[in-house]
């Protein structure tokens, strides 16, 4: 086991544990965080029930012996394309106007992986075309899976580059579908939430990665306008943690570099809307090292039989963090967001050392 990491300090949180995390105070709704709502979540489950896999959420023994608690996984790396982003993409588009799905560009959207395989997959199905904005160390696997569901790709040298040419694109006519900052995409990515709470109506906590930021805050928002005392955990890796630094500064802030093997979680800031989310619902949110992921990853592969990405993984990782504030009472759901992690990469991943991933 890796040593522990500080949780994330904030100028938000007004009262420290003995682990040096804070608690946050309740704020008045921004206009912002109004754009998704209960009301738009639920709408957006009916919309895209006919497109989308409703994914169990599963006990797991071995994790409640290891926290003597009671774990559950919402196994969404079984959904569509194996991640949870193709809830949003449908939710986006199955609200397109008709002059907006009749312009000759189509659709363009930006991605390292999950969001491309979501739109390009929501396009086939809808009959539309679909251009995706990837960076180019974007892993095979995403490349192949991509094209395999009909987008055209284009390469841009980093993410910050591709989140560039999607706004020209979108001046040029094309329809911008944003992987995170759009209250349409969040409240799809809202009805896991929901599922959640249908499957474990007794859930006190709930862990979910945080990339640009979209899950965590549909997620918060379904769950807390339901059940307001369910604390909902943020977990980024090191190198990935534009939500802390974010919570840190009181604004969204851009990383000057994306250093982190968790690529899905690779977004250089997180999305204003996801921001005010995150403010508003979020119990904390905790940054572990890429190894302690890495670590995590193989554990629930031998152990519970999932292959999970790093930026999945993460979240039994913080967990670990977190055990402090579970009991034999809670009932804690980790989100298994996302499973397309490609052989090449398990290898690779497998030969290195902690301290090279670390490193």
């Amino acid at each position: 086991m890796l040593p522990a990491t500080p949780y994330v300090e904030n100028r938000l949180r007004s009262r420290k544990s003995r682990s040096g995390f804070y608690k946050r105070e309740s704020k008045t709704l921004s206009k912002a965080e109004k754009c998704v709502d209960l009301r738009q979540i639920q709408e957006a489950a009916k919309r895209i029930e006919p497109y989308i896999q409703r994914t169990p959420t599963v006990s797991d023994n071995v994790l409640s012996e290891r926290f003597d608690s009671n774990f559950y996984l919402k196994l969404e790396l079984l959904q569509n394309t194996g991640a949870f982003k193709v809830r949003g993409a449908f939710n986006k588009m199955l609200t397109l106007t008709e002059e907006e799905r009749r312009r000759a560009g189509g659709i363009v959207a930006v991605s390292a992986g999950n969001h491309a395989q979501a739109v390009a997959y929501a396009a086939r199905e809808l009959g539309q075309k679909a251009l995706i904005l990837m960076p180019e160390d974007t892993p095979q696997n995403y490349l192949s899976e991509t094209r395999r569901y009909g987008a055209e790709i284009e390469l841009l040298p980093t993410m910050a580059d591709a989140f560039t040419k999607a706004k020209e694109y979108e001046r040029e006519g094309r329809v911008y579908i944003h992987p995170f900052d759009d209250p349409l995409v969040i409240a799809g990515q809202g009805t896991i939430g929901l599922e959640i709470l249908e499957d474990v109506p007794e859930v006190t906590d709930v862990v979910v990665s945080i990339g640009g930021g979209g899950l965590a805050g549909g997620v918060a928002a379904a769950i807390k306008s339901l059940r307001p005392e369910v604390n909902i955990w943020g977990v980024e890796t090191k190198g990935a943690d534009s939500m802390a630094e974010a919570l840190k500064a009181d604004e969204v802030v851009e990383l000057s570099q994306v250093t982190s093997i968790a690529r899905t979680l690779c977004a250089p800031a997180v999305g204003r809307l996801a921001f005010q989310l995150a403010r508003r619902f979020l119990s904390g949110v905790t940054v572990v090292e890429d190894g302690e992921a890495v670590e995590e990853l193989f554990f629930l592969l031998d152990r519970a039989k999932v292959l999970t990405e790093p930026a999945t993984a993460c979240t039994l990782a913080a967990a670990e963090r977190l055990r402090e504030y579970f009991t034999p009472s809670s009932h804690v759901v980790l989100i298994l967001c996302g499973g397309n992690l490609g052989l090449a990469d398990l290898f690779k991943l497998r030969s290195l050392t902690s301290s090279e991933i670390v490193g």
